[in-house]
This record gives structure tokens, sequence and C-alpha cells, in this order.
């Protein structure tokens, strides 16, 4: 196998989604890990439900959307200053720690993002997070007009970077885009930052489950397609390691 590309998600394998609880919280208090739970709960069933009723919008109205439905469905209260400041959040998400130092790693080979993100949100976060001058690429799907993991997503890799599937890994936390990048014909590394045994000894522990553990059982196990990655890592640190050991 040589990879000439390594292609990342952006939303949950890069940038740690669950970073916007810092100002959900902040603007109700007691409620910031339930809105950010059913928040992105609700943004990814946009996604699918759009692209299969063929009605798409850029991911930064679904984002907008979904938060709306959020704040209602809670009962909760708010204006228009609020919630911009909870929506500028997706543009200052948090890199996950070992980000930076994966990617430095890679050195050899083109480095991209593809995301479900509109061009201008992606453009933003990229940039306000260094990584414009470390990508060779940042993707949205919004050429295609449908999300992943349509098939028409994962050909973009081909299109914006000039290399074929088999010579592209593709990187992702979220089992769905994983499967997707799988059942598309490229090499997948996914990140599997929960484990079952890890959700097991959380159940266990708790008399109440948590939005956040929840959110891990549903989001966050590697789905039942009969599709499976190439490789399971645990952490973006491996992927340097596994790409120089081919």
């Amino acid at each position: 196998m040589t990879i000439k590309a390594v292609v990342f998600d952006a939303y949950g394998t890069l940038y740690d989604v669950q970073s916007v609880a810092a100002v959900t919280d902040e603007a109700f208090p007691g409620y910031g890990e339930l809105i950010s739970q059913i928040w992105r709960l609700k943004q990814l069933e946009y996604t699918w439900l759009r692209s299969l009723m063929d009605r798409y919008e850029d991911f930064s109205v679904i984002t907008r959307d979904s938060l709306t439905f959020t704040l209602k469905a809670l009962g909760l209260t708010f204006d228009a200053a609020m919630f911009e400041r909870i929506m500028d959040k997706y543009v200052h998400l948090d890199l996950y720690p070992d980000a930076k130092q994966a990617l430095a790693g890679l050195k050899d080979q083109k480095l991209a993002i593809l995301s479900n993100g509109s061009t201008d949100m992606l453009n933003a976060l990229v940039r306000n997070t260094g990584f414009d001058t470390i990508l060779d690429a940042t993707i949205s799907i919004d050429t295609t007009k449908i999300f992943k993991p349509s098939p028409r997503t994962y050909e973009l890799i081909e299109s914006n970077l000039g290399v074929k599937p088999h010579e592209v890994l593709f990187v992702s936390s979220n089992p769905f885009d994983a499967c997707g990048a799988k059942a598309f014909g490229l090499n997948v590394a996914w990140i599997e930052r929960v484990t079952p045994q890890a959700m097991a000894a959380e159940f266990v522990k708790a008399d109440l489950v948590r939005p956040l553990s929840m959110f891990k059982a549903i989001r966050m196990q590697m789905d039942e397609y009969g599709l499976e990655p190439d490789y399971r890592i645990s952490a973006l640190a491996d992927l340097p390691s596994l790409v120089a050991s081919g």
C-alpha cells in the first residue's frame, strides 16, 4: 500500500465538537451538556434527512436549525446575541490535543480535510486554528449538494487532490463516515476513542445516564453495516507510525 494522501474528517475527528459545551453551559447553566448532545444528534440527523429528501441546505444552515430545535425542545428562551455567541463556537472549536503533532508527523503525504461543513465555516475554523498553513486542501461537500456518507462526496478527494482511492487513507472518528468511506473504496482508519468496554464501565457506575454517555453509545460505536475499517486506532497520535509502517 502506497499512501499519497491522508484525508481527515473535521468535526469529531480533528476538532472536538464536545468543546461547544463550554459556551452552552455558560449561556444555560446546568443545561450545557444536554444542549450539546441534542444539538449534535439533530445536526447529523438533518444532514441525512435533507440528503434523502433532496432538500440540501449548507451545513451552517443545518447547524443553526438544529440549535434552534434544541433550545425550543428544551423550553429555553434566548435572544439573537446569545444564539450567535453559541453559534460562533463552531468556527472556534478546540482541536484534539494530538492533532497538530499527528499532522506534523505526516510530512510526506498530501493532507486534506473532507467535511460536511460549509466552505465558509471550514475555512474560518481551519484559519482560526492555524491549519491553513498545514493542509493542502480543505474540501467541503458543498459542490455535491449532498452530505456524507454519499459516495459522491468521497469522489471530491480525487478531483481535488489528484489521487486514486487506493492511494488515500481516510481518517474519521465518526462510524457512519468511516463506513461510507470504506464502501466507496478508500483505505480507512477509524479512531475508536470510546471502546465498548469503557462504555460498559461508564454505565455500570452511573445511577442516571448522562447525555454525553448516551451520545457515546449512539454515535461513537462502530455501526453494523457489514463494513469494517482497515485500521482501528485509539488516537490521532497513532497515525504517523501507521502510515510509516505501510
